[in-house]
């Protein structure tokens, strides 16, 4: 089959080695695995954070030194809302400010030392963090109006990467990918119809087939023989991702770029499954989730998550070898990744020279050819 390709482009090389822009919102955690008076490390590309919860269920997220003899805060204790240093006993609060020292007379005054908090917040079971400009915090999480409504099920997709996060992005924007899950019963012939970019978002939308165990269970119809043919539609809006298809599923993936080679990913699958409403709510739900999830989708991540890191270890064997990409809906979301990186280098610097335009807003024309260019 003819494949879309965007003429006289190869692969970016420097998109592997490239940061993330710090200014947006970044999921931490599965709001559920922090307890009330727990702390926990989290690495926010290769910033560590003290995320802990105190008693009244309050998230706060402070740099894991302390300021003292740089200890890591996330091995201490919490008291009250504050959190205790683990070497020496000081405490500090939620704002990163030393409130006490145990071995200070009550009336002596506190050395001024501060650790760095970050804004945090809690939404669709989800800890947040802000890593950047603090003042940059009050832009707005990614809407997923699918989340607790009655019409759609939800399934957790947790994952982990030994891989750079723009090599996990353009996973998920390759649907060309189908082949690897052809034993899966996955999609097939997939043509990728249209292409938009902005400074922080790629749309892209994709016909694709299915057949077998994925059509009946989303209950798409299908003709006589066997197939179906729906519409995906992508948008990657900086550093996040929403895939839909076409009202019968949903899918969030919130990336967590840790470091160059390692990225987690916070998944939230929604499916409208041809199920009686007593089947998708309650304790029973609970199970249906379960059984989705290791029965169905995780054997797709898994396929994916290998290719994924073998992509990483021959990149990191070889980071002068020349690749050819042919889909434009990767040439496009490699531009906005670097772009933003960029964005955020200048931002930053405090730099007066406006910031570099990476193809800000185009409209790609699709070339059907068969040959390699």
């Amino acid at each position: 089959m003819q494949s879309a390709v965007l003429k006289g482009q190869s692969i970016y090389r420097r998109v592997r080695e490239t940061g993330i822009n710090s200014n947006y919102w970044y999921p931490l955690a599965w709001a559920d695995q922090l307890q009330p008076n727990q702390v926990i490390p989290v690495t926010v590309w290769q910033q560590t954070l003290a995320l802990y919860r105190d008693h009244s269920g309050q998230i706060y997220a402070l740099e894991d030194a302390c300021p003292h003899k740089g200890v890591e805060l996330h091995k201490g204790e919490v008291h009250g809302s504050n959190l205790t240093c683990p070497y020496h006993g000081w405490e500090f609060n939620g704002a990163g400010e030393c409130v006490s020292i145990p071995y200070f007379p009550a009336d002596q005054k506190l050395p001024c030392a501060q650790a760095r908090s970050y804004p945090t917040q809690e939404k669709y079971g989800i800890i947040w963090g802000f890593p950047g400009e603090p003042g940059l915090a009050s832009q707005q999480l990614p809407a997923i109006p699918e989340y607790n409504s009655d019409e759609w099920f939800m399934v957790r997709i947790p994952g982990e990467f030994q891989a750079h996060f723009s090599i996990c992005n353009e996973n998920t924007m390759d649907v060309f990918h189908g082949f690897l899950h052809k034993e899966l019963q996955g999609w097939f012939d997939p043509v990728l119809l249209s292409l938009k970019q902005t400074e922080s978002d790629v749309y892209a939308d994709y016909q694709v087939s299915y057949r077998g165990i994925l059509t009946k269970l989303m209950g798409l119809g299908k003709a006589g023989n066997g197939v179906t043919t729906r519409t995906v539609s992508i948008h990657y809006q900086y550093p996040h991702y929403h895939s839909s298809l076409e009202g019968v599923s949903s899918l969030y993936l919130m990336r967590l770029p840790m470091g160059s080679t390692l990225t987690r990913s916070f998944s939230m699958l929604f499916l409208k499954l041809p199920l009686p409403g007593w089947l998708l709510r309650g304790r029973l739900s609970k199970l249906l989730e379960k059984a989705v999830l290791h029965q169905i989708f995780l054997k797709f991540l898994h396929q994916d998550v290998e290719m994924m890191e073998s992509e990483q270890r021959s990149y990191l064997a070889n980071p002068q070898r020349n690749y050819v990409e042919v889909n434009p809906a990767i040439i496009a979301l490699q531009r906005v990744i670097i772009g933003q990186y960029e964005r955020f280098m200048q931002q930053s610097d405090r730099s007066l020279n406006p910031p570099t335009e990476i193809a800000s807003d185009c409209n790609f024309e699709l070339v059907q050819d068969s040959k390699c260019r």
